[in-house]
């Protein structure tokens, strides 16, 4: 058994690793890489191998860095079955056309942007000679249908017209929704075959709703060789969801090899308890002031986790009942998947909530946000308010056109709730912001660049550790020694090379064989 990792290897996105035997050759996860658009654009494109040797995927849990190149992989051919939990197969549901629809309206906007600018230049008697520059000024106006839509036939035309290199999308919508029908979902603990004298089972990762520790067995003659994916492990003690897997079936616990994600390999995360009293403490000093707090979230997990932390602080009258608005489209479809799938929910929800006929993620205060034209409205509301807006790393979706309208004022705050890969804007609004806070908010604000316009980063900006969907280093620890897993060796992948580094060495250390394995390495079980 061969075992080669392809991607997520001393970076965090981008996951994908491929299992090899004598008949079949097996990939975990296939995932998207994210970051600027010139350093992950060609790397999202090119795939390592071609998809028809693929046999099946085994698919850790539905968040893009994990799932977003399912569709392309389909759309080149594979054939197989592509096995997660029911939960994650029904989150994939929403978010894969919802990853083709962002990566489609980016490529129209930056074909607009490379019209409109030929367009400018022409007008201003930089083109074609010939060409009339009123007609170029007119042009540009046809590029648009209404305020914020954009005129794709007239766009194409003109691409045609003047041989204009066009961009395009990973995929399409299209492409994301028959991608669909390869999914095949699985209960955990059930034994599943994945190949020749292959099987899968699942068990409960922690991380979002649907995610899975794999693991995967292969018998060759006498012999049985074992490998557990972790995928992306989550916290112990948190709201909603049960806490990563310990006890594992009599036949699964002797791992040959353990492939564990590094994501805070070398951090400790702010403690679970503390969740509520920082949250409750960050939205109070900022109401106080008469300001709006905005909240980059991921669709998928953390906007549901905040919905009903919010909803227990609301039902404790600890905090103001001011209005929570969810614009993100995605978030209020992937809340109704939520509440499709109590099994996945903690003894504490159920308490809480479920016994007492109420729903976590819905209350009088909050309201989904659909429309364009709602969510241009918002921006403009002045009274104190909460917005939960995608996309998490503020890298695309509604959240950069909430930041533009909100971090010029220091009454507002920017709280951060989630891991913000580099090169992000996430990451630089975190970075930039907590240094401006750290030197007292004196002298000139930094710069911050949204959606091509500089502003000032006045607002205040709070990162609260406790809201992390990924275990850190301790939590990781506490699963694997608490375990009844006999694991031989551990490849660390999915973090950033130092953590990942570090990670390795403090398990190295703990009396464990781990090291950190080379994008395109391959080693042998």
């Amino acid at each position: 058994m061969l075992v080669t990792f392809y991607g997520g290897t001393r970076e965090v996105t981008g996951s994908m690793h491929m299992i090899t035997t004598q008949q079949d050759r097996i990939l975990l996860d296939c995932g998207l890489f994210q970051g600027r658009r010139k350093d992950t654009a060609e790397k999202n494109r090119i795939l390592p191998f071609d998809p028809r040797i693929l046999t099946n995927v085994i698919l850790s849990h539905a968040h893009i860095d994990h799932s977003g190149r399912i569709p392309l992989l389909v759309k080149k051919n594979f054939t197989g079955r592509i096995f997660s939990t029911r939960a994650t197969h029904g989150a994939c549901e929403y978010l894969l056309p919802d990853s083709a629809h962002i990566q489609e309206s980016d490529a129209d906007y930056l074909n607009y942007k490379a019209v409109r600018s030929l367009l400018a230049d022409i007008s201003q008697g930089k083109g074609e000679e010939g060409t009339g520059k009123r007609d170029a000024a007119k042009a540009v106006k046809l590029l648009k249908s209404g305020k914020n839509s954009l005129n794709r036939e007239a766009i194409d035309g003109y691409i045609r017209k003047y041989s204009l290199e066009r961009a395009q999308s990973l995929y399409s919508t299209e492409d994301a929704k028959a991608a669909l029908g390869s999914f095949e979902g699985i209960p955990c603990n059930n034994e599943v075959t994945i190949g020749k004298d292959m099987t899968c089972t699942f068990y409960e990762a922690g991380h979002i709703l649907g995610s899975a520790i794999s693991i995967i067995k292969y018998r060759d003659g006498d012999r049985t060789f074992t490998v557990c994916y972790t995928g992306d492990l989550g916290r112990f003690d948190k709201p909603i969801l049960k806490d990563p897997a310990q006890d594992f079936n009599e036949a699964d616990r002797n791992v040959d090899l353990m492939i564990m994600e590094s994501t805070y390999g070398n951090r400790t995360h702010e403690g679970t308890e503390d969740l509520y009293q920082r949250l409750r403490d960050e939205l109070n000093t900022t109401f106080d002031k008469g300001g709006t707090v905005v909240i980059p979230s991921f669709a998928f997990g953390r906007a549901q986790e905040l919905l009903y932390v919010i909803h227990e602080l609301f039902m404790k009258g600890e905090v103001p009942r001011v209005p929570v608005y969810v614009d993100s489209p995605l978030a209020s479809s992937m809340t109704k998947v939520f509440g499709e799938h109590p099994e996945t929910y903690d003894r504490e929800t159920h308490k809480t909530f479920l016994e007492t006929g109420r729903n976590p993620f819905i209350f009088d205060k909050v309201h989904f946000v659909s429309s364009v034209d709602e969510s241009m409205k918002l921006m403009r509301e002045e009274k104190p308010h909460i917005v939960i807006s995608a996309s998490g790393m503020c890298e695309v979706g509604r959240i950069l056109h909430h930041l533009r309208y909100r971090v010029h004022n220091p009454n507002n705050t920017i709280l951060i709730v989630g891991y913000m890969a580099e090169h992000t804007l996430g990451r630089k609004i975190l970075t930039l912001g907590q240094e401006y806070m750290e030197s007292g908010q004196k002298g000139e604000p930094p710069m911050i660049k949204i959606l091509g316009k500089e502003y000032p980063l006045k607002a205040r900006v709070v990162r609260l550790g406790g809201f992390s969907a990924h275990a850190d280093q301790k939590e990781m620890m506490r699963f694997l020694k608490g375990s009844n897993l006999d694991v031989k060796k551990i490849a660390v992948v999915h973090g950033e090379e130092q953590s990942s580094l570090s990670f390795a060495d403090h398990l190295n250390q703990q009396g464990f064989q781990a090291f950190v394995p080379h994008a395109g390495e391959t080693i042998r079980v």
